[in-house]
């Protein structure tokens, strides 16, 4: 046993995984604090301006809520490795981001001109794709799945894909109407993409058939 880990933390975890939110936020306060020292000093020059390890975490826990059903095993030290790996995922994604906003000419994002072709190019920027002959049928179709999908997400992850993505605000404008840092925004943004990706699915299960 990792010595960072005890049996108190493998008591905490079984409850947690039972449904006992206490015992997570318990677990996440004891260990937590491990996972943030491990990515603090990966925060480096010009980003830990517009960045902190805070911001990480906050995302990161935001994650472990709402996806533990999907951690399948290896006690209190498998969860403390599968934390960091997320909290370094959303490193990496702010960092990604971040320097995407320096480089020159505009970055990939949706400039709405409708709702329908808003969704429809934002279907296209996460990868969601149809080379059907019925594409006016299948914008109409994938727009539809999108809402509902939305509508599926964590509210701050609907948020930011609402405001940035098809309605065409400015990362900060979206990061002060949810309380954050742009780096956070950039991380929920992310994150929000992946479940979209995973909600969705393949083409086949939202665009039309050609007759």
């Amino acid at each position: 046993m990792s010595p960072a880990i005890t049996a108190e933390h493998e008591e905490l975890l079984a409850k947690a995984l039972k449904g006992d939110k206490p015992s997570l936020v318990k677990l996440l306060e004891q260990l937590g604090p491990i996972t943030r020292a491990k990515i603090e000093h990966k925060i480096t020059a010009p980003w830990n301006a517009m960045l902190d390890a805070d911001d990480v975490m906050q995302v990161t826990y935001m994650e472990v809520v709402t996806r533990l059903s999907t951690f399948r095993s290896g006690g209190a030290g498998g969860f403390l490795a599968w934390v960091t790996r997320m909290a370094e995922n959303n490193l990496i994604d702010a960092v990604r981001a971040l320097e995407s906003t320096r480089r020159p000419g505009p970055s990939k994002r949706v400039t709405p001109i409708s709702t329908e072709d808003s969704s429809d190019i934002f279907l296209q920027l996460i990868g969601i794709t149809s080379a059907t002959p019925s594409r006016d049928a299948a914008k109409d179709e994938a727009g539809r799945y999108l809402e509902a999908a939305l509508r599926g997400l964590p509210p701050d992850y609907e948020k930011v894909v609402r405001l940035y993505d098809l309605e065409g605000k400015s990362i900060g404008e979206v990061a002060a109407a949810l309380g954050r840092s742009e780096g956070a925004t950039w991380m929920l943004r992310a994150r929000a993409h992946d479940r979209l990706r995973a909600a969705m699915g393949g083409e086949d299960r939202f665009f039309s058939t050609p007759a």
